[in-house]
């Protein structure tokens, strides 16, 4: 089940006996056990009828005692689990038939999961948090416990990491959604800079929030005062201006990337330039085949940012990207110390502008 509609349900009142969250990204784990934490329960029933138990220093039969007990002067008991990935014996070994009884026993008992789930106590909520990583489904056990979780009224939500080239997108929705807004290139700027970590991402849109007015516009004037990322030296800018060859906007941007190394760290850089010509080199293919939804996926950009790739493939042949590629490469080597005894970082990277803007 998808985790919007999971938090509709929840929002309505509408509790279920079992929600096995797991997955890579921890953003809807979090969000959806922390809504269960702070509004299942009242304040004041919340000390007797509230378990947080650590996968770590936890065992299954612990967390099904738990689940199994009845509330004390409430209409629910609330029991979550953290860090259940490293829950001993959540899914039960699998022995073969052949093998001694004392170890099936000892099997069945790490199975105590399984067995809650398919008759779950009416009264618990248990919230099992699986973060990071999902069940191995080739594992017929942990099929069943899943299937056992769904069929008793359960939620499985899997939680997967946003793919790069829809972060943009997921960050224009938030903001949306928060009651602000936010124009396509503001939110690849984010995007770009703070990668597909949720978690990360919500936090600084969070000091951005703090400083608005209900309904106004994140602009890249308040990410640069609020966050740090600067309007005129962020990689855009650097990809603009070799587009459009401009020396001196170029080599602007790269004295400032050379005065700050922390911040923009040539290993950080050359990546991304990588990736950049790599996708110009791609929109050669993709735009005389391809429709815009579909060529916009195949590079892993925003469809808005189309037309900055078809301006690029327009300036860079085939031969050109080539070049630019070795020289890349190069650069990467040398910031590497092979073959260059001497040279910094920042004249790497102006050697680099001019062999790609001439």
């Amino acid at each position: 089940m998808p985790h919007n509609k999971i938090l509709s349900e929840l929002k309505a009142g509408k509790y279920r006996p079992v929600y096995f969250l797991q997955g890579e990204e921890p953003y809807f784990i979090d969000l959806i056990s922390d809504f269960v934490q702070e509004n299942a329960l009242t304040e004041d029933e919340r000390s007797f009828n509230q378990s947080v138990l650590y996968g770590l220093d936890s065992e299954v039969s612990t967390v099904v005692a738990e689940a199994k007990r009845f509330p004390m002067m409430a209409e629910r008991q609330v029991v979550i689990v953290k860090e259940a990935q490293r829950l001993k014996g959540l899914i039960p070994n699998e022995v073969a038939d052949d093998e001694k009884s004392a170890k099936k026993k000892d099997a069945e008992k790490k199975g105590e999961l399984l067995a809650y789930c398919e008759n779950p106590q009416p009264t618990t909520v248990l919230v099992i948090c699986h973060k990071y990583k999902k069940l191995d489904t080739r594992k017929k056990k942990a099929k069943e416990l899943l299937a056992a979780i769904e069929h008793c009224g359960g939620v499985v939500l899997t939680s997967d990491k946003i793919k790069d080239w829809k972060v943009a997108e997921w960050i224009q929705t938030h903001v949306t959604q928060q009651g602000y807004r936010i124009d396509p290139r503001t939110s690849a700027i984010l995007a770009e800079y703070l990668g597909n970590d949720l978690g990360k991402i919500i936090n600084e849109l969070g000091k951005l929030y703090i400083s608005m007015k209900e309904g106004g516009t994140v602009t890249p004037d308040l990410i640069e005062q609020n966050i740090g990322i600067s309007k005129d030296y962020n990689i855009f800018e650097l990809q603009n201006a070799l587009t459009a060859r401009d020396v001196f906007k170029a080599n602007r941007i790269i004295t400032h990337y050379a005065h700050n190394p922390k911040e923009h760290p040539i290993q950080m850089l050359l990546p991304v330039l990588h990736s950049y010509f790599f996708k110009v080199s791609l929109m050669h293919f993709v735009q005389r085949s391809q429709g815009k939804l579909d060529a916009a996926r195949t590079l892993g950009v925003a469809p808005f940012f189309l037309k900055d790739y078809q301006q690029a493939a327009a300036v860079f042949n085939d031969v050109k990207l080539r070049n630019i590629m070795t020289r890349l490469r190069e650069a990467d080597i040398r910031s590497k110390g092979v073959d260059n005894p001497s040279t910094g970082h920042g004249d790497i990277m102006k050697e680099l502008m001019f062999h790609i803007m001439h």
